[in-house]
């Protein structure tokens, strides 16, 4: 019995029962799921079956035999095996990268040495073909084993913009969809009508060949070695990948996409925010979300040239590539949450100067639906509108957005009772909080505290950790600018602002050294001080914008908001130009 359909009869959820019509073949053919994502697939459905080609299964076993038989020793041959397989499909060439063939054989017989091409050609690559003529058996077992989660269905579908859904995942059957992305398997002529990303690897090798990029190849690295650590042990946990959605207008089962006078007159209170000057968001060591500097297009520049946060993320943590095959563009009411990557590769540096450095020893622990406790929201950020940024529109998409990412659905009702209606007393809120968390805000925050002092800020395994699914906060940074041009400051407030309108008892804001932000960790002790809501410190966010637009002050926010912090400085903080 799958780890799946045991959490569905532990909890409740709906599963299909073993032998109904549900779990037969006979029924793929009527399954709506499929029938959205296998447009989008390299198998064809026929006579009730998911099926290689016959002429792709040839091919595949001669490659699973290995080289004696296929004649693949090489990146040359290897390329020219990917072409043929590519025909068998029907798939145009004019669809594949034009340097892309060149760019495997750059790299698997120049940049790989002897001793790693002879490992890769003689054991890597049988192994992979033999996951993928294991593909169809696995997409089997896969949708006789969905279930209802939460009234939704989690078999492999197209993720629609607007509706709220989720898949589920074996990171085998993951292993075998991104073993398809190596051979470029995967049509390309349906993904723009849903705005979907490219998910083979055609770009990302013919970006090697055509401009010779370090960083380039040390993100093949981190693929490679992702490959050759399945190979030598396949892991069996599962991923979950699912579209949050507040929806424009009202529904009785979902909180809606908030308006002004929302957060104007929110009575929350802030939630603990700690301060990191250095370190990263994936190295965090308590129970967090951690934020993905999204593109709208989960990925971004991933399998092209990109290099940045989010790029890196999902070269040391592959199996977020599977997500751009079914999750269409992000609408500004939309994120992306994915629960149970593992993470494969270590790494230094950051865009031009991003390294691969060797295995990375994944020890997170496993909730109930096998799934490792790395949680990643994937949320984007407006890019490049200046002054815009400033405008009572903008900054409500863009803490609609961060509140999207960061709310938890599983709370709703508890979020309509305490926010639908915003004349709740303090009192009111606080027992709320008791009576859905389990601790007051003052127990929880000491318990974060502990939390650090135990940990002596180390990653810490999982039975020594002292969070449940109610305690996990926000793990960020500084989101939205850099490339996308946003004010440090003023998107720091909006993360605070959103995290604590979603009852998370947490932030962990990762300021990367940034100096507009040196002196955050005072703003927020100062802030706190005043002992104001969500309410209020959104009303002086809307004040100083305003006063931005209307050109009244060049300060930046946090010394426009405390001056006095700033009196010791030669130069008052002034906002940069290149927000603006």
């Amino acid at each position: 019995m799958s780890t799946i359909r045991r959490f569905a009869e532990i909890h409740g959820l709906d599963a299909p029962m073993e032998g109904s019509h549900s779990n037969t073949m006979d029924s793929l053919e009527t399954r709506e799921d499929l029938k959205s994502i296998l447009p989008y697939l390299p198998l064809i459905l026929r006579s009730s079956a998911l099926l290689w080609p016959p002429a792709v299964v040839e091919a595949l076993k001669s490659l699973a035999r290995g080289p004696i038989h296929s004649n693949v020793d090489s990146g040359q041959v290897l390329a020219i095996a990917i072409s043929d397989l590519r025909n068998s499909l029907s798939l145009p060439d004019s669809a594949l990268h034009p340097s892309a063939l060149n760019g495997y054989a750059l790299y698997f017989d120049d940049l790989m040495s002897r001793d790693e091409s002879e490992k890769w050609f003689g054991e890597v690559v049988p192994q992979l073909a033999d996951l993928l003529l294991r593909l169809p058996g696995l997409l089997k077992t896969h949708y006789q084993n969905a279930v209802s989660f939460h009234g939704m269905e989690t078999g492999l579908r197209l993720l629609e913009s607007q509706q709220q859904g989720i898949v589920f995942l074996s990171q085998e059957l993951i292993a075998a969809l991104l073993v398809c992305s190596f051979f470029c398997l995967f049509p390309t002529t349906n993904g723009g009508a849903n705005h979907l990303q490219e998910v083979n690897f055609d770009n990302l090798f013919a970006s090697l060949y055509d401009f010779h990029d370090v960083k380039q190849e040390n993100k093949i690295k981190c693929i490679v070695h992702y490959f050759e650590e399945i190979c030598s042990r396949m892991p069996m946990g599962n991923v979950s990948f699912e579209r949050k959605v507040l929806p424009l207008t009202n529904r009785p089962s979902h909180i809606s996409f908030p308006k002004a006078n929302f957060w104007s007159k929110s009575s929350v209170p802030l939630c603990h925010l700690e301060v990191h000057s250095s370190g990263l968001i994936e190295d965090q060591p308590a129970e967090a979300l951690e934020v993905d500097f999204a593109n709208k297009c989960i990925g971004g520049g991933a399998l092209r040239r990109g290099c940045v946060q989010e790029e890196i993320r999902f070269m040391i943590n592959p199996e977020l590539i599977v997500g751009m095959l079914f999750s269409p563009a992000m609408a500004d009411n939309e994120a992306i949450e994915i629960i149970g990557t593992q993470r494969f590769s270590d790494y230094s540096g950051y865009a031009s100067s991003f390294c691969f450095c060797g295995n990375y020893k994944d020890v997170k622990g496993v909730d109930s639906m096998g799934r490792r406790k790395t949680r990643i929201i994937a949320i984007d950020a407006l890019s490049r509108v200046g002054k815009r940024q400033y405008t009572t529109e903008c900054l409500l998409r863009e803490i609609n957005k961060a509140f999207c990412g960061f709310y938890d659905q599983s709370k709703r009702q508890h979020y309509e009772n305490l926010f639908v209606d915003s004349g709740f007393s303090k009192a009111e809120f606080d027992e709320g909080i008791r009576n859905s968390l389990g601790n007051s805000m003052e127990n929880l925050s000491t318990s974060f505290q502990s939390t650090f002092e135990t940990s002596n800020n180390q990653p810490m395994r999982d039975n020594e950790r002292k969070w449940n699914d109610h305690n996990v906060g926000i793990a960020t940074g500084n989101w939205g600018c850099g490339a996308f041009g946003g004010d440090p400051e003023v998107k720091t407030i909006i993360q605070w602002l959103a995290a604590s309108q979603a009852l998370r008892p947490f932030v962990l804001y990762y300021t990367f050294g940034l100096e507009t932000l040196r002196k955050l960790d005072k703003v927020v002790a100062w802030i706190i001080s005043q002992q104001w809501t969500v309410g209020e410190l959104w009303e002086m966010l809307v004040e100083y914008s305003r006063q931005k637009l209307k050109k009244q002050t060049k300060l930046s926010f946090f010394n426009w908001l405390l001056p006095s912090l700033y009196d010791d400085d030669d130069d008052p903080l002034m906002i940069d130009e290149s927000f603006t």
